[in-house]
């Protein structure tokens, strides 16, 4: 049986491959067959298959037609896909790991429906905490309130006398503090802005509760540091939540250098079952050009920098002043010298750069610099959101090689407000993934969680729909910039491939590429646009490991 079976192996991985000559030979040990259900290869010939062949290295041997039943139990392990449908794995090419982590872990805001509520929350929370205790939270983001701003200090003082409470904004570009919170950060009389951040004042120069960026910074020194044991809990529960919605690896952003270890341990002690590829803060140069504390599924290549903040916060660095506060063009966090600087020596020491840019002004400074010194593609640099584009500078932006890293949920969310923010003149350049697509740029496709929920599926749709998660597309949110399904899956599949050098090993299913896979419910290529939504992560696979199962 043995000698059938392997013969039958070769048989189809020879109808699977163009040349004879490059078929592996069957490795000793138990194969892996999945079949069963529809498989998209990602490629365009053949776009589908009956069968993927995984031999015991975790790579694939080959794709097939209808197998035969000629196997062994002891020699093959069928997967049987019972209909289910199989892509190439979704890899999220812009998250947080260790901040999904942590939200399933401390008091996530997310969904949050008004200011009202969010103090009810707060007050719920305190009930079960000591006087003087402090109170950290992440996720509202004032979007769709009834009240229509953001909260303030007022608002969560009568609830919260004794305790100071400090809760971060969707985004993590702004937050709101009590009382309390602002005066044990030393912010509340605090006169002048420091560089790249800024105080909401009130008419009195007393701060309102609403800190901006860089002057977030104090908030972080009054919440006791997470102890080891805390911070590898945190990374492996964001590893185990990202698994079970579907993704096989994740682009792990502003990473912290001294966690790297800690991550590499983790993954030797089999609790890290996600493919890792790490953009560490700009502290970590010399550990991304040395390459320190990589396995098998962890990349430590990139240095990530930020140029401005956030377009809901008003932090966004614009060419011309927000519509709705002309008095500002948002925030600088890095000048052009100072970039300048950073990209020659990333060029020299070999590190991948990532750079958050969101408002206009901060990429066109991004595309300037890097032309200026004469850069190109081969370094596979990154814009990370590239959100807001002045018109001219989407074929600048494809010619220079920088590649676009876009969160596509982020377009369905932040268009309830960025008309108020910016105009609706200025939204023509805005979230504009099918015009930098036909002008010959990559555009590699991610979540932004824990900005964002961090779910494939709402990404996914949010590509290709244009629309809230409610169906609505409003005054400015141009649909001809959706993408078709094809183009969405490129988004999440071989896009974060080829953005993190690697596209030899995934992004496709064919023969000799690490054998990572998403398997959904249902067909999100033929499925009508609402039901993408409804699609359920039934099976993950990352190099021939079932890491979750669903079904």
């Amino acid at each position: 049986m043995r000698f059938i079976a392997l013969a039958a192996l070769a048989a189809v991985t020879l109808a699977a491959c163009a040349d004879p000559a490059s078929v592996p030979a069957a490795p000793e040990g138990k194969i892996r067959i999945f079949t069963g259900g529809t498989i998209y290869t990602g490629l365009e010939d053949p776009a589908t298959v009956d069968a993927i062949i995984v031999g015991p290295d975790g790579r694939i041997l080959g794709t097939a037609p209808p197998l035969s039943k000629d196997w062994s139990e002891e020699e093959v392990e069928t997967i049987d896909l019972s209909g289910a449908v199989l892509f190439p794995g979704f890899t999220d090419a812009h998250a947080h790991l260790r901040g999904i982590g942590e939200r399933e872990l401390t008091l996530s805001l997310e969904g949050t429906a008004s200011i009202d509520e969010l103090i009810t929350r707060v007050e719920a929370e305190l009930t079960e905490k000591a006087p003087g205790e402090y109170l950290s939270g992440r996720g509202w983001i004032e979007t769709g309130w009834p009240e229509g701003r953001m909260p303030s200090a007022a608002d969560l003082d009568p609830v919260s006398p004794n305790n100071p409470v400090i809760l971060r904004r969707s985004d993590g570009h702004a937050l709101v503090a009590n009382t309390a919170a602002l005066k044990a950060a030393g912010v509340y009389e605090l006169a002048a802005d420091p560089p790249g951040g800024h105080v909401e004042r009130g008419p009195d120069g007393l701060a309102t509760g609403i800190v901006i960026d860089a002057a977030m910074a104090p908030f972080g020194q009054l919440i006791a540091e997470p102890s080891e044991a805390d911070i590898l809990k945190a990374y492996q529960t964001g590893a185990e939540t990202y698994v079970r919605r579907g993704w096989t690896g994740v682009h792990n952003m502003s990473a912290n250098p001294e966690h790297a270890a800690l991550m590499k341990r983790l993954d030797e002690d089999n609790r890290l079952p996600l493919r890792i590829y790490n953009a560490f803060d700009a502290a970590g140069m010399d550990l991304a050009q040395r390459r320190d504390h990589e396995t098998d599924t962890i990349t430590n290549r990139a240095v990530k920098l930020y140029m401005d903040g956030a377009l809901g916060s008003r932090g966004a660095l614009l060419i011309a002043p927000y519509a709705d506060r002309p008095e500002t063009r948002g925030l600088e966090l890095l000048s052009p010298e100072a970039l300048s600087d950073l990209m020659a020596t990333a060029r020299e020491k070999g590190v991948q750069l990532t750079i958050h840019a969101i408002g206009d002004l901060a990429n066109r400074r991004i595309i300037e610099t890097y032309q200026a010194l004469g850069l190109d593609g081969d370094l596979r640099w990154r814009i990370e959101h590239a959100q807001m584009l002045h018109p001219d500078d989407i074929d600048r932006l494809a010619t220079s090689g920088l590649i676009a890293s876009m969160q596509p949920s982020h377009a369905i969310g932040d268009l309830h407000f960025a008309p108020a923010r910016v105009g609706m003149d200025r939204l023509r350049g805005a979230y504009a993934w099918a015009s930098l697509l036909k002008a010959g740029a990559v555009i590699a496709g991610g979540s932004d969680a824990p900005v964002e929920v961090g779910s494939p599926t709402i990404e996914f749709y949010a590509a290709v729909a244009r629309k809230d998660l409610a169906g609505f597309s409003g005054e400015g949110w141009h649909p001809e910039e959706a993408l078709t399904r094809q183009q969405a899956l490129t988004l999440f599949t071989t896009a974060p491939a080829y953005a993190s050098f690697q596209e030899n090993d995934l992004g496709t299913i064919e023969a000799g590429k690490i054998a990572d896979f998403t398997v959904f419910d249902r067909d999100l290529m033929t499925i009508p646009e609402a039901e993408i939504l409804e699609a359920r992560p039934v099976m993950t696979v990352v190099a021939g490991e079932i890491v979750f199962d669903g079904r």
